[in-house]
């Protein structure tokens, strides 16, 4: 079974902590106090370089919403990769199924992209897959299940209702009205969405 963070602690202040608003609704609340919660907030410094990568880490596993074990298998994967290992491991966390339900515009927040997963309404390629941690390959396609279509979610999904203002990333082909996309090839990390020095992650774990 995956490994679940703890999700006890608002997604509000874990924002503000972290540098970035971790849904749509946290970003009001992010722009009005971008720093860190509690009465010394705005004072408060990274004093140290282990801090500054700690905390580039944290950020980069926040927008995923995935485990330590998780992004440490990640990144080991990604040192095996040709290339940049950050850029490489950016990437591999990109191939997640739950990852790619949310940059479709099928969900509003990772959160929700992981539960319609786990719940059992997506499927790969006809099959259906329940682990979020589902590593998604070029040609891939991916479709909300027939008898999950009339859910609420899903029809707000179908009528644009998540797909924000950004636009689609290029590596996927999208129909929302199918409930439906394809990976078309892989992302580059350049066109990934998420905010994160990746080469600070990676001097993290090479400590």
């Amino acid at each position: 079974m995956e490994n679940v963070p703890n999700q006890s602690r608002p997604k509000v202040k874990k924002s503000r902590a972290l540098g970035i608003a971790l849904t749509p609704k946290a970003v009001k609340y992010f722009e009005a106090r971008p720093y860190p919660p509690g009465e010394h907030g705005r004072g408060r410094k990274q004093n140290s370089d282990y801090k500054v990568r700690l905390l580039e880490k944290q950020r980069l596993r926040a927008q995923y919403d995935i485990s330590e074990r998780q992004m440490a298998r990640a990144y080991d994967r990604a040192k095996k990769a040709e290339g940049k290992t950050g850029e490489a491991l950016v990437v591999e966390l990109e191939r997640r199924l739950d990852a790619l339900v949310l940059r479709s515009g099928i969900a509003r927040t990772i959160y929700q992209a992981r539960q319609m997963v786990v719940h059992g309404h997506i499927e790969v390629n006809g099959g259906k897959v329940d682990k979020p941690s589902f590593r998604v390959r070029p040609d891939d396609v991916i479709t909300v299940r027939e008898r999950s279509r009339a859910k609420h979610p899903f029809q707000v999904a179908r009528e644009g209702g998540y797909a924000g203002e950004g636009e689609t990333p290029r590596y996927l082909q999208v129909n929302l009205k199918a409930l439906a996309f394809r990976l078309d090839r892989d992302p580059n990390r350049k066109e990934i969405p998420v905010i994160c020095d990746e080469q600070l992650v990676v001097e993290y774990y090479a400590r």
